[in-house]
């Protein structure tokens, strides 16, 4: 019944609009059916696309690595067209971080920017000052040396060259990754001081092509660190890059630190399960997460769950001026996990990788289906050949479909991955 209710569904709707399949351009018919993606999605196997994957598990087997550890689905518009135990959980590693970005989403706003105060206990005389700087947190997980160094050239512009009490952090405060308090505030004493760089900060510095001056603030006390900040008076508010920009950057370098310390702000790893679960509708059985980065077995998730994440991304983002090519590497532009990929041009996607698991998840573009949404996990070891064999699956698919020559809009980029305005003094403002 059901087979027969959604063979026709897409006919009766291209009636009412007083249209047939074959009076739509290739443009419309993408998009068509990548919107109908997102309203139902029917097993409808296509016994090509079967053929397809057989042939990918048949590769896996003459290695001696069994098809009962794998995982693949496949969605081509509103279709399941292929699924290869695909609402098992399985250890997923990185596709992981779609279900902390997706998490995220339903949270935050793209634009959120996560803001951190600058304060100080004491008045500012002739460039010292008279008291503690204060560091308050808002859960930055992106706060680096470029950051830092702006940061600090912000307070030489407010008269500040010497700190005569302490360091003092309070808050949701990390940098370069780091969250342990004590590190942390060395690092950013640090930065805040040219005069005490060591070679990574000056490597960093010229690397980033900054045309601030070197900042110097000279501080004469310790590093504290407090539950709860001390009455201050603001200095300096610091907001983040964009929600988008840094899940883009941890999604392009599969940076767990940063996926971290997104899943902690949020609440931790169930709250991401419950949210992302929600999100794409999918049972909380099929996405079993003991952190929001993926590392460890006990991150589990099903292709089918990886895959509708995909497809609740994509939903969310339509009512924003981005796409999940913003959010995720795409081959043939982005480098980090990518490189020396051969995934078919285009396709947005997310690696993942423990010592015997090689995940790969997304979205590919196709001349007769448009946007096909895509899981494959594999548990075995040779993570090269793993790899290699994933990339054969999908340029298979594209060969059977077509390559297409329209990019389909779910596919199209507006964000610059590989510039982020790390140190932009834009998002440093004065509080008095």
């Amino acid at each position: 019944m059901l087979d027969v209710f959604t063979s026709g569904i897409m006919s009766v709707w291209l009636e009412m609009a007083g249209m047939n399949r074959d009076q739509l351009n290739r443009t419309s018919q993408q998009m068509w059916e990548s919107s109908l993606s997102n309203i139902i999605s029917i097993e409808r196997p296509d016994p090509a696309v079967e053929a397809i994957v057989q042939q990918y598990l048949a590769r896996l087997s003459s290695r001696g690595i069994s098809s009962a550890s794998q995982g693949v689905w496949i969605e081509a518009g509103p279709f399941t067209v292929a699924n290869h135990r695909g609402d098992i959980p399985l250890s997923a590693a990185s596709i992981t971080k779609i279900a902390t970005s997706l998490a995220a989403l339903q949270t935050w706003s793209v634009n959120h920017q996560f803001e951190t105060i600058i304060g100080a206990t004491g008045p500012i005389e002739n460039g010292v000052l008279q008291g503690d700087l204060v560091i308050v947190g808002g859960g930055n997980p992106f706060f680096v040396w470029e950051e830092a160094f702006s940061l600090g050239y912000a307070l030489n512009q407010l008269g500040i060259r010497q700190v005569r009490g302490n360091l003092t952090i309070a808050g949701n405060f990390s940098m370069n990754y780091e969250s342990e308090p004590q590190l942390v505030g060395n690092l950013l004493r640090q930065s805040l001081d040219s005069r005490l760089w060591e070679s990574e900060a000056a490597t960093q510095y010229v690397r980033s092509g900054s045309r601030l001056p070197k900042p110097q603030v000279q501080i004469l006390g310790s590093v504290q660190y407090v539950t709860s900040p001390p009455n201050l008076q603001p200095l300096i508010r610091h907001r983040s890059l964009s929600l988008a920009e840094i899940i883009k950057q941890m999604n392009i370098y599969s940076n767990n630190p940063i996926s971290e310390m997104l899943a902690e702000t949020l609440g931790g790893a169930e709250m991401v399960r419950r949210l992302a679960a929600e999100a794409a509708g999918v049972s909380v059985d099929e996405i079993r997460l003991i952190n929001g980065s993926g590392l460890g077995h006990e991150n589990q998730i099903s292709p089918r769950a990886s895959v509708a994440m995909f497809i609740a991304l994509d939903r969310h983002l339509r009512d924003t001026d981005l796409t999940v090519a913003d959010l995720l590497p795409v081959a043939g532009r982005d480098l980090g996990t990518l490189e020396y990929r051969r995934i078919p041009p285009h396709s947005a996607v997310k690696t993942g990788t423990l010592f015997d698991v090689s995940a790969l998840a997304g979205a590919i573009p196709t001349r007769d289906r448009g946007v096909v949404w895509f899981a494959i996990i594999n548990r075995a070891t040779g993570l090269d050949a793993l790899r290699d064999d994933q990339d054969w699956l999908l340029q298979q698919l594209v060969n059977y479909w077509g390559a297409s020559d329209v990019l389909p809009i779910t596919l199209t980029n507006n964000l610059d991955g590989t510039r982020p305005a790390l140190g932009d003094l834009a998002r440093i403002d004065r509080v008095n």
